[in-house]
């Protein structure tokens, strides 16, 4: 059955939105600018965009839905950023990680002689301490995946994972759901 649904995102103060076409696009002055494609139709009153779908199904709905909780994480991240940390951990082989560019080389991972790579976005800032790396970014989406392509890079495959506990974990992720 089809009916009348909307969701309403609330946008402090600071943060500009502008619709064009069916991409929306959202920024804040020195931190940057996030366009997402709308799948649905936008309102703009004061500091409030509104989705709406006049005749929507249970799909639709929760489409609506992921694009409302897409924007309020934006809008989130533009305030205060996301924050995603790993341990480098090793038991057998000392492992070195170097930054070059925008690519991360782990080396000497389980005495492997080439290193493994992995990119890092450019909208992310990438930190690295001894054997704890920071990765921050107003776009949860970017953070999440580069600290994700991280952790997969060094997943041990074919081995006992009692005897090899190498790798590269995450031990703090971003903060959960953010409130409506």
């Amino acid at each position: 059955m089809r009916k009348e649904i909307k969701e309403i995102v609330i946008v402090p103060e600071g943060i500009e939105i502008e619709t064009k076409d069916r991409v929306l696009s959202i920024k804040k002055e020195g931190k940057g600018t996030a366009k997402r494609y709308k799948g649905f139709d936008v309102k703009k009153e004061d500091n409030k965009i509104i989705l709406y779908n006049n005749k929507a199904t249970k799909k639709e709905k929760k489409l609506l839905k992921s694009f409302a909780a897409h924007f309020r994480n934006i809008i989130k991240g533009l305030q205060e950023k996301y924050v995603y940390q790993l341990k480098v951990c090793f038991v057998h082989f000392p492992v070195t990680l170097e930054l070059k560019g925008n690519e991360l080389l782990v080396k000497n991972f389980l005495g492997e002689k080439i290193p493994r790579k992995v990119k890092i976005s450019p909208d992310v800032d990438f930190k690295l301490e001894k054997d704890l790396i920071t990765i921050t970014s107003w776009d949860k989406e970017k953070a999440g995946q580069t600290a994700a392509s991280i952790e997969s890079l060094t997943k041990i495959r074919n081995r006992d994972r009692r005897v090899f506990q190498d790798g590269i974990f995450i031990i703090k992720k971003a903060k959960g759901r953010t409130e409506k």
